[in-house]
């Protein structure tokens, strides 16, 4: 899996790429100190997730996050040292995959890192809650959602799953199917209900009662 760090603290920066470098199965490929910069990497590198800070000079992450969602299939980590609804939320619009305080543990940021690039969202139960009163738009019950929109029975079940924040490599377990297989049937899950990426299903599932906040 191939990863960039961007952190407008030199320091900071190459710590977090060394703790990930370090790491089986992870290769760091570049490190930038602003937005601009980690634009100029992801498009020459490519790599599966981007590990972002929100404040950096010249462009700050969050409108880095966004050119590289609308440019590049790189999945955004973005790690703060604010904890604040805003950025959690500006973040998601943008596209992000995932939202971390800097005071995370090594083998949690690790974690954090394979599971957004495996596909995951990274999300805790109170930022989704919040998430979705944020974006939710309350809309009559309808008869069958599901069905009305043309999704398999396969499709449901993984459109249930996908609103629980699984993996592709979690739902594939699950239902004894192939992680390729998954990923096409997430592919169209996301075709047929017009959705952007597994932030907005995760909102679809609350908006359509098919989902409920968990404690």
């Amino acid at each position: 899996m191939r990863v960039v760090v961007a952190d407008d603290q030199p320091i900071i920066c190459a710590g977090f790429a060394a703790l990930l470098d370090a790491q089986p199965g992870l290769d760091v490929v570049g490190t930038a100190g602003d937005g601009a910069e980690l634009l100029a990497l992801v498009a020459a590198e490519q790599p599966d997730v981007a590990l972002v800070d929100v404040r950096m000079p010249v462009m700050d992450g969050i409108e880095a996050t966004r050119l590289i969602a609308a440019r590049h299939p790189t999945r955004v980590l973005i790690l703060t040292t604010f904890d604040l609804d805003e950025y959690v939320f500006d973040a998601l619009r943008a596209g992000a995959s995932g939202f971390l305080l800097k005071d995370v543990t090594g083998p949690r940021l690790v974690e954090a890192v394979r599971m957004v690039g495996e596909g995951s969202m990274l999300l805790g139960p109170g930022v989704t809650r919040r998430l979705v009163e944020d974006f939710g738009v309350r809309r009559e019950p309808t008869v069958d959602p599901l069905m009305s929109r043309g999704l398999t029975a396969r499709e449901r079940e993984i459109l249930y799953l996908l609103g629980r924040g699984w993996s592709n490599a979690e739902i594939a377990e699950s239902l004894v199917l192939a992680v390729e297989t998954v990923k096409s049937h997430v592919a169209e899950v996301l075709r047929k209900l017009a959705l952007r990426d597994r932030v907005q299903v995760v909102v679809w599932c609350y908006e359509n009662g098919l989902a409920q906040p968990g404690p």
